[in-house]
């Protein structure tokens, strides 16, 4: 079977290129903006103590909603194609971001800021110098997590004509072609794994040295 989807990859190279193409670009859009969004967002709720406390329950809700019914729900308003796959996305990878950021942020040892404090360091030089690259690796890790997440809910946007690898994926069941949905579902499992890896590396690069 895998020689027959290796098969089909290579009679049809335009078509799978542009799934290819189109599923990374979904998913790498989506994390930027979320990255965008939740990071400074994050940062500036950690001096928010009770207004965080909503937002990150109203947050931490929103990581129970399943991937396909958060697709499903962005139809109604905004129909189907390539942005509201796109805002769908976005909306996936925000919580795991969000919470990391606010958490890497809280967690920062109040001595360390309390130095800084004493140097003369004015509390926007604070965050900037300190506070945040003590964070750096917390947050990486939110990321990664959101990048796993994005391109396996990528998959699911070919359901609101989001297009990608999940074409595929939809056409073999569709015709009970098992080749057909294993060339959409092995290079989106590939994508997954690779992300991850580089993500990974990225996070343990932003450690502090001494920490394991």
């Amino acid at each position: 079977m895998l020689i027959d989807a290796w098969r089909y990859i290579l009679a049809h190279p335009d078509r799978f290129g542009d799934a290819l193409w189109r599923h990374v670009t979904l998913s790498a859009a989506a994390l930027a903006i979320a990255a965008t969004i939740a990071i400074p967002l994050g940062i500036w709720l950690a001096g928010q103590a009770r207004l965080a406390l909503v937002v990150i329950n109203a947050t931490n809700l929103g990581r129970t909603l399943p991937s396909l019914a958060v697709l499903a729900l962005t139809m109604p308003f905004l129909g189907t194609g390539f942005v509201p796959s796109l805002f769908a996305l976005t909306l996936l990878a925000l919580p795991p971001i969000l919470i990391n950021t606010y958490t890497a942020i809280r967690q920062v040892d109040p001595d360390v800021i309390d130095a800084a404090r004493g140097m003369g360091m004015t509390q926007r030089e604070i965050t900037r110098r300190v506070v945040v690259p003590l964070a750096v690796p917390v947050i990486a890790a939110g990321v990664r997590i959101a990048s796993i997440q994005v391109i396996s809910g990528a998959v699911l946007a070919a359901y609101i004509g989001g297009g990608g690898l999940g074409d595929f994926i939809t056409a073999g069941i569709a015709m009970m072609q098992l080749p057909l949905l294993l060339v959409g579902a092995v290079p989106a499992t590939l994508l997954a794994i690779g992300a991850d890896f580089l993500m990974g590396r990225v996070q343990r690069s932003l450690r502090p040295r001494g920490i394991a």
